[in-house]
């Protein structure tokens, strides 16, 4: 099968891959570029685990060719902080036990960390609508909605702090 050349901008670095026109954004960042934190989940776009940020929507890679995302510019949860800074959110996960056993955390803190973005004073509705599609079959979801809701507090107190 014919390759096609694309170049994705993924969590700021640029990436070149060989793809064929069949292949999944999900394998390619997995398998090609060793960005593991999105996971494979259903392969349908039920789960949400391999959800990442596409030109600032969220975006199930499972379901997406990677063709399409030529040129595009990519976040997953590997983007969103370091080992050694974490991103409020992953704090927040962290400090109000949002995860058990893991699966389903980079693509509920990548859906939570576009949600702040579009709605950054979300209600406890709000939240449990905006992660929706992002099933998590370990906590009930009340934790990770805690630790939501908490990044939001956090991330609106530091904004009020710097704008004064």
């Amino acid at each position: 099968m014919k390759k096609t050349n694309i170049t994705l901008n993924v969590n700021g670095q640029a990436h070149e891959a060989s793809v064929e026109p069949r292949e999944l954004l999900i394998h390619v960042l997995r398998d090609r570029m060793d960005i593991t934190g999105p996971h494979v989940g259903c392969e349908t776009s039920h789960c949400g685990a391999c959800t990442v940020e596409i030109d600032g929507r969220s975006v199930k890679s499972c379901t997406m060719f990677a063709v399409q995302a030529e040129g595009a510019e990519i976040t997953t949860v590997e983007g969103l902080g370091s080992p050694d800074k974490l991103h409020v959110l992953q704090e927040q996960f962290k400090e109000h036990h949002g995860l058990q056993c893991g699966f389903c955390t980079p693509g509920m803190i990548t859906r939570a960390h576009r949600l702040l973005l579009e709605n950054p004073t979300p209600t406890e509705d709000d939240v449990r609508f905006g992660i929706a599609g992002n099933l998590c079959r370990c906590t009930g979801y009340q934790n990770i909605v805690k630790a939501v809701l908490s990044a939001a507090d956090i991330i609106n107190n530091e904004t009020q702090e710097s704008a004064a």
